[in-house]
């Protein structure tokens, strides 16, 4: 299949307290499965299929006739790197990202203040990532299935602020859930090689 479902890079139970086995169990078994099920039934026999799935986003967000493959592969690709962005040790910023993160935001205090602040004050279901520009690390947010990746930029860290992330946990307190996952549980070292990859 041209999107992988990919399995988690931990034990369900890794990020309690602050994220419960249950709502990983439902986020990943369920809403994530859904999404990559549902993109690959979309994308058999057409122009899409031998293409990555990171260019299957970029080229359907283009097609006029593209939006239900578009909020399948989309939401696909985010959850993914959310899971990426999450681990139960996940270190300080290393090497050339904590240098830039000292450049663009002065330390890492602040982003991560400017990390919950997006996602608190995000409208409905969406995104907050720090991405790579190309010329500077900043903090988006997407509506939706809306990702970076389609600016050209590249998500060093994702953080899923649609209520089925946080609602069986802490109900309607999404800051709350922030701030315990950007104090907590933020992968900084896999964040660090990422933009390390980036060259």
């Amino acid at each position: 299949m041209p999107i992988e479902f990919r399995p988690l890079p931990w034990a369900h139970d890794a990020l309690e307290p602050f994220i419960s086995a249950a709502t990983i169990a439902k986020h990943h078994g369920a809403h994530h499965k859904s999404y990559v099920e549902k993109a690959n039934k979309l994308i058999e026999g057409t122009k899409y299929a031998e293409l990555g799935h990171a260019e299957i986003v970029r080229q359907c967000a283009a097609d006029p006739d593209g939006k239900q493959l578009f909020n399948n592969a989309a939401q696909a690709f985010n959850h993914a790197r959310y899971w990426e962005s999450l681990a139960p040790d996940g270190g300080q910023p290393a090497g050339g990202l904590a240098a830039r993160i000292k450049d663009d935001f002065g330390d890492i205090v602040s982003l991560n203040r400017l990390l919950a602040e997006k996602g608190e004050k995000h409208f409905a279901s969406g995104w907050v990532s720090l991405v790579w520009t190309g010329e500077k690390l900043d903090v988006v947010d997407n509506h939706d299935a809306g990702t970076p990746i389609v600016e050209g930029h590249a998500p060093l860290i994702t953080l899923d602020v649609w209520e089925h992330a946080y609602y069986l946990d802490v109900q309607n307190e999404r800051a709350k859930y922030l701030k315990q996952a950007i104090d907590n549980l933020l992968d900084w070292k896999g964040a660090s090689a990422r933009f390390d990859a980036l060259g």
